[in-house]
């Protein structure tokens, strides 16, 4: 993909996260950005063809911005040095399972599932693990799936989650707050892989992505 200059973007950035720097290399950001918008268009038509739920999303509405709310953080630098974009039926705000790129030097990663999903569409995600575990376990230990992404991540409650026994026999799922899978990719990966793999890697989550919606739209 062609994501050099977004890398050195973001490199420059961290060293030097502050207005002044940001507003003399404003015209560089909007360059990287139309970038980044048109490597996301080209996964989605790619993905399409693959997963049809997401065949009219749009790029603005899957890609996160790049300026922090700090309101309420220590962290008081105003700008990210990431461009993540999250593609699912609803884009990047979505609580439905969607496909993730995260581009940050020393930090890319593909991921995907269903982030911090609201109350109720935890509540179902849960039932349907409950109801149907053998189909999520075979999603799960599916040799593509797990040899590219391994298992679940995130954070979990310290206990069995309310209706659900201490002892049930997949407590250890039950307990996420978050269904998400990721894999770490290397600077010198990213720069060498093309949209097409990047689908291909992408469509290897859909089975995963389809479980958890759904269970979300019953």
């Amino acid at each position: 993909m062609n994501v050099e200059n977004i890398l050195n973007f973001l490199s420059e950035l961290k060293e030097n996260n502050d207005k002044e720097w940001f507003d003399q290399n404003r015209s560089r950001y909007q360059k990287v950005k139309k970038e980044f918008e048109s490597v996301i268009q080209e996964v989605i038509d790619g993905l399409s063809l693959i997963d049809e739920s997401i065949a009219d999303q749009e790029p603005k509405k899957c890609i996160f911005r790049i300026f922090r709310d700090v309101r309420f953080s220590k962290n008081k630098t105003p700008y990210k040095t990431n461009f993540g974009a999250f593609i699912s039926k609803e884009g990047r705000k979505s609580h439905f399972g969607g496909y993730y790129l995260h581009l940050e030097p020393g930090k890319c990663m593909i991921a995907g599932g269903s982030y911090m999903p609201e109350a109720e569409a935890l509540k179902k995600i849960r039932q349907e693990i409950d109801y149907n575990a053998d189909d999520f376990l075979s999603i799960l230990n599916n040799k593509d799936f797990s040899s590219n992404y391994g298992g679940l991540v995130g954070d979990q409650l310290k206990t069995a989650p309310k209706g659900y026994p201490k002892d049930h026999p997949q407590i250890e799922l039950l307990r996420f707050k978050s269904f998400i899978v990721s894999k770490s990719v290397s600077d010198k990966d990213i720069l060498a892989i093309s949209v097409d793999d990047l689908v291909q890697q992408f469509s290897i989550l859909k089975p995963f992505n389809d479980f958890l919606n759904v269970a979300i739209k019953d």
